[in-house]
């Protein structure tokens, strides 16, 4: 209630003469504000609690009129115009015009005069061509983000010119409803408010959001599954050795293979949970990644040594294994030459992974340290272009070599061509003579600038080859690894490709066995089996089918084979059909038979005639070794082979099992791992423990039973 001693007081005061020009201002003013309050006010009557505050102001002037205590005009005049000052102020806040462009002060509601439901601010007019622009160019897209499940129903009503759907849209949205999806794709009740508005999902129809707002994506649904990245990996497709009648086609040749990136490859396939592709099992590298104890030669003189042994199938009845293994001469490390090594690291932005340069440095590290004081480093770095980042420095200054390692950063294409002709040429500068010259390439994929054809790639590696610099390739990562090129540069340099997926595996490689990755003892290896038809019906041999050469390919010292490594070990089986034995899988010709002029057969006694062909690293002239077969290189039964044997046959029953050869379909894994629990012998670094468990994984995972 009013005090009535206030307005007794008031009641006697003089009025004063009203101002015209700021009452005239108060009213149009009061006017405009007014026209606004009905275009953007969505029309809802009755749905907030509380008064506002011009019907508290209605209210407070209805009580004073029915006191009947104003006898003038006068009077009413000077009550009246507080009044409607103090409700023009209040209209002028909500509205744009109340704002800085218009001269007005931004007021504060306290919590008694804030309605409940929040309106967010009326757009001005400068800012409408602005937003009409933005959805315009949005509008395709924000219909797309959000789809709610009941959109709600246009109002005909009209007003101000603009549906009622229209101005709910544009410029008082509401919390949204159950169902209705938010921008971020989450179901609320009540969306929250963001400056003064409420952030809700677009209806498909009604005005796009923002241009910043309609260009977030949207969430998937939670039950929808993301498309798989495409798998980028070049493997080098080929079939499986076929089996070979011996009357027909006694010959068999080949090259060595050293390398052993199948094995790593298959091993970080299997512990990710998934069978290996089958193109990427190579059999004979799978064997060849274990070290043996084969007999190795007696001196220097001899690079290596062949030892030949028959034995009985595990996973055939009918058939025998060959298993010939050859074991390099061990060089002392004290007698070893000097290392001039070009590190070749691809930096591109693929490598910007953590299985890929961070392992990558940290694997060279492991290499640095392992070396010698007069040993050379030098650095090359390939991306967009090529850079030298350490010119040839001794070993002897490690902590140069391995800062410059360890600023290596990742970005840019891979110019691989422009990186190996520079690789080539520090190695040239800093060349040893009847020493070790290599360079080596890190890298985890395609060389996408220059030469990029395997082709181009295989003529530039020959070329550098003859000066004495031999390659050696170290794959790092997956899902962007070109396995075929590692291999063809690898054969073609005279070097190894290995694939580096632990830290662990880079001790192997780099550390453990170092001197066999370095130090090349004999280059240009080949074997050549010829079987006796009168012994052996059919043979097959297991692994090897990219690396298989022409019979004549044997004598010509021009055509390129693997290379033997100081200590390496190499292994090669073959599965053979003794004659009678009633395993023949190919029916026998009706007129072809094997005989000589005494009407017998030559060397009848024998299996077969094994010729092994190899040069000197600094040598282009090939020599021959050669080892006859005979029943004196049988073993009785399969358990009394070497521990080694029987472990490498089961390395190679798990390889072909994994390429779902027919040779092994009915050899369980059960059986693998029988063999393999009792030949696993000494064991110092694990490698036959960790191969138990790829078996283990690869029954789980059910892969070829």
């Amino acid at each position: 209630m009013v005090d009535d001693n206030e307005l007794n007081r008031l009641r006697d005061i003089a009025a004063p003469a009203p101002d015209a020009d700021a009452k005239a201002r108060a009213l149009q003013a009061a006017l405009r504000a007014y026209d606004m309050e009905e275009k953007t006010l969505p029309g809802a009557q009755g749905s907030v609690s509380g008064l506002r505050l011009t019907e508290r102001a209605q209210r407070l002037w209805s009580e004073i009129m029915q006191k009947k205590l104003f006898a003038t005009p006068a009077i009413a005049g000077l009550v009246a115009l507080p009044i409607a000052g103090y409700a023009t102020i209040y209209m002028l806040g909500e509205s744009k015009f109340g704002g800085p462009e218009f001269g007005g002060d931004k007021i504060t509601e306290t919590l008694a005069d804030k309605p409940a439901t929040v309106k967010p601010p009326v757009v001005a007019e400068a800012d409408k061509q602005k937003k009409a622009d933005a959805d315009s160019e949005s509008r395709d897209t924000g219909e797309a983000l959000v789809a709610p499940t009941s959109p709600p129903k246009a109002e005909s009503t009209a007003v101000g010119g603009l549906t009622q759907q229209d101005v709910l849209s544009r410029n008082a949205p509401e919390p949204a409803q159950s169902g209705e999806f938010a921008l971020d794709g989450g179901a609320s009740s009540a969306a929250p408010a963001v400056d003064g508005g409420a952030r809700v999902g677009r209806v498909p129809g009604t005005v796009a959001e923002p241009k910043l707002m309609a260009q977030q994506p949207a969430a998937a649904p939670a039950d929808q599954m993301l498309p798989q990245e495409e798998n980028r990996d070049r493997v080098e497709n080929f079939k499986t050795n076929p089996v070979h009648a011996a009357l027909e086609d006694p010959v068999s040749t080949f090259s060595i293979d050293v390398d052993t990136a199948s094995y790593s490859f298959v091993r970080r396939s299997l512990k990710e949970g998934f069978i290996p592709q089958a193109d990427t099992v190579r059999v004979e590298e799978m064997i060849n990644y274990f070290p043996y104890a084969w007999k190795g030669p007696d001196s220097a003189s001899t690079p290596f040594n062949s030892t030949v042994s028959v034995m009985p199938t595990p996973w055939n009845e009918h058939t025998r294994l060959m298993h010939v293994a050859i074991k390099g001469f061990d060089v002392k490390p004290a007698e070893q030459p000097r290392a001039n090594l070009v590190f070749l690291i691809d930096v591109s932005g693929s490598m910007n992974e953590q299985d890929k340069l961070p392992l990558l440095q940290s694997a060279f590290r492991l290499l640095v340290n392992k070396l010698r004081p007069d040993d050379t480093v030098s650095i090359v770095t390939y991306a967009g272009d090529a850079g030298t980042v350490l010119e040839p420095t001794k070993a002897s200054e490690k902590d140069k070599i391995l800062a410059a390692i360890d600023n290596l950063t990742s970005g840019g294409s891979t110019a691989g061509e422009a990186g190996i002709k520079e690789a080539y040429r520090l190695a040239q500068k800093s060349f040893v003579k009847d020493g070790i010259n290599r360079v080596m390439l890190a890298t985890d994929g395609d060389f996408n600038v220059g030469q990029t054809d395997d082709d181009d790639l295989k003529r530039l590696i020959e070329k550098e080859r003859k000066t004495g610099v031999f390659l050696s390739v170290f794959g790092f990562g997956r899902d962007n690894l070109n396995d075929q090129m590692m291999q063809t540069i690898a054969q073609n340099g005279n070097g190894t490709a290995a694939y580096i997926d632990t830290l662990a595996e880079a001790e192997k490689v780099l550390v453990e066995d170092a001197s066999s990755t370095l130090f090349t003892i004999a280059k240009d290896v080949k074997i050549q089996v010829e079987f006796n038809p009168n012994k052996v019906s059919e043979y097959r041999l297991i692994g090897y089918e990219t690396r298989a050469l022409n019979r004549e390919d044997f004598n010509n010292d021009r055509v390129d084979a693997g290379e033997i490594g100081s200590g390496h070990s190499v292994t090669a089986i073959y599965e053979i059909t003794p004659k009678g034995s009633g395993g023949e899988q190919i029916d026998q010709l009706r007129y072809g038979q094997a005989s000589v002029n005494n009407g017998g057969v030559a060397n009848a006694d024998e299996y077969a005639f094994v010729k092994i062909r190899y040069k000197l690293p600094n040598e282009d002239t090939s020599k021959l070794i050669t080892t006859p077969v005979t029943s004196t290189n049988e073993v009785a039964s399969f358990d009394q082979a070497s521990t080694d044997q029987r472990f490498s046959v089961a390395v190679a029953a798990f390889g072909q099992k994994l390429r779902d050869e027919d040779a092994t379909a009915k050899f369980g894994y059960d059986k693998i791992m029988q063999i393999a629990t009792a030949a696993r012998g000494a064991d110092p670094f694990g490698y036959r423990s960790e191969f138990l468990s790829l078996v283990r994984l690869a029954s789980a995972l059910g892969g070829n039973p």
